[in-house]
């Protein structure tokens, strides 16, 4: 059973600043979260109901509803940013 992927402009616009090779992996992940949401490495960020994915130096944040088979991508950056 396959996920919807929603991003938010956020995400769009941080991607497209994000040169190779990391734009392909991620871009990658980012497609491979519509058939396995919770990802071996995943992990539940404390303070808020979102999960978190690691590709190389860079974090996706993302929330998941499963009732509704929909997975909601919020930010995308890299780690020394991302969490601010």
């Amino acid at each position: 059973m396959a996920y919807k992927i929603t991003l938010k402009k956020r995400v769009i616009k941080a991607l497209s600043n994000i040169n190779e090779p990391y734009y392909s992996n991620i871009k990658q992940n980012l497609y491979s979260l519509a058939d396995n949401p919770r990802p071996q490495g995943y992990k539940k960020l404390k303070g808020r109901d979102s999960y978190r994915i690691r590709v190389g130096d860079y974090r996706i944040i993302y929330d998941i509803f499963d009732d509704e088979l929909v997975v909601d991508v919020i930010d995308l950056g890299h780690r020394k940013d991302i969490y601010e």
